[in-house]
């Protein structure tokens, strides 16, 4: 399958400058911007959670998919060129590949953080469970949904 960089060729490019905000945390979402080339940090609640340097990587999915406020601040590492896919619900509805190509790219990320809470699962077996294990288990699986509905 085509990467997200070929399917939104057509779309506008921004460049940011080292340290330049492109997404703020709390701020309204409804975008969806590729990385062409440079480094962004990813981060929540003042801890920094990634840096994004791989061509076609996305960011702003989660809060037009959620239809909430931005959930992290993303800021420029190093400068930076991203496509800029305006409207990205609408846009997504029209354009079923890229919908598949951002689910696809969704779905490897929850797996790899399936995988990282496995393995933090078994280096505490030793170790009291900290609660915050517990939740994060619960987010990723889905029962923490299940248990407030029935």
């Amino acid at each position: 399958m085509a990467s997200l960089l070929t399917l939104t060729f057509s779309q506008p490019t921004l460049t940011l400058k080292p340290g330049e905000v492109l997404i703020k945390e709390g701020d309204p979402g409804g975008d969806l911007f590729v990385l062409e080339s440079g480094s962004l940090t990813v981060e929540r609640d003042g801890v920094v959670l990634a840096t994004v340097s791989s061509p076609g990587a996305l960011v702003g999915e989660m809060s037009v998919l959620l239809g909430t406020e931005n959930t992290a601040t993303v800021r420029a590492e190093k400068a930076a060129t991203l496509r800029v896919v305006r409207d990205a619900l609408a846009y997504l509805e029209r354009q079923p590949l890229v919908a598949l190509r951002v689910a696809m790219l969704l779905s490897q990320r929850l797996d790899a953080t399936s995988a990282l809470l496995v393995e933090a699962e078994r280096d505490n077996k030793s170790k009291p469970q900290a609660p915050v294990f517990g939740r994060l288990f619960a987010a990723v699986t889905g029962a923490h949904d299940r248990e407030h509905k029935g």
